[in-house]
Formats: structure tokens, sequence, C-alpha cells
């Protein structure tokens, strides 16, 4: 059973932080990378960041580069996004994914294995 289970979404107002979490479980433990990735109503999917399991290797997206940052923590399991200088464009569900192979078996930034239920960031004043 796969199982990904974010928290830590809300509403924030513009340039404000948020810290995402996503703990995996069962076979979702076993993955090459996990990552987030972000709809927003009325947009395409964006692959956010991801993070790869066997060196701390790290991706983002150039609309977030230098603003958010993904990191694994101390128990190996648990993965977060902190989400700095926050803008009203970073609102949409944001859902945490893992991939099992290696970046170029996928055809996009967006592309994933298996997906948590999302959780639901807004940036509003």
């Amino acid at each position: 059973q796969v199982q990904l289970v974010e928290s830590g979404g809300g509403l924030v107002q513009p340039g404000g932080s948020l810290r995402l979490s996503c703990v995996p479980s069962g076979i979702a433990l076993d993955y090459y990378a996990i990552g987030w990735v972000r709809q927003a109503p009325g947009k395409e999917r964006e692959g956010v960041s991801w993070f790869r399991k066997s060196d701390g290797g790290t991706n983002y997206a150039d609309s977030v580069k230098g603003r958010f940052t993904i990191t694994r923590d101390d128990d190996r399991i648990t993965v977060y996004l902190q989400m700095d200088n926050l803008k009203p464009e970073d609102t949409a569900v944001y859902h945490c994914a893992i991939r099992v192979a290696p970046a170029h078996y996928y055809s996009d930034n967006d592309k994933y294995d298996y997906w948590g239920q999302g959780t639901q960031v807004t940036v509003s004043s």
C-alpha cells in the first residue's frame, strides 16, 4: 500500500511563510525521489521541487527558486517544503508525490508515480 500524507497548508499573506510536511509510508518508503507538485484552478499542473533519496540532490522550478527549500528530516522519512516570500501566484493545492525511477524516465517535472491527497495553500491579503 502506498501512502503519502501531507500537512501544513493554510492561508497566509503575501510575503509570509509556510512549511509543508509529507510522510510517506508503506511501499512509498522505497522511492527514488520525492517531490511536490501543485495544481491551481485554471492552470497547468506544475512540478515545484524534488529530493533525490540516494544523494540528497534537489531540483526546483524557476518560479520558486530562491524562495522554496525541500529538505528531509533526520528521521529520514518526513520531507518538508519550506516556502518563504509567498506570492498570490503560489496559491494552489500542493501534492506530495514519489518517483520510483531516475528523472530521465519522466517526460516532465510534474510526472510522478504515486500521489498524496494534497493540501491547500492560499496566499492572499
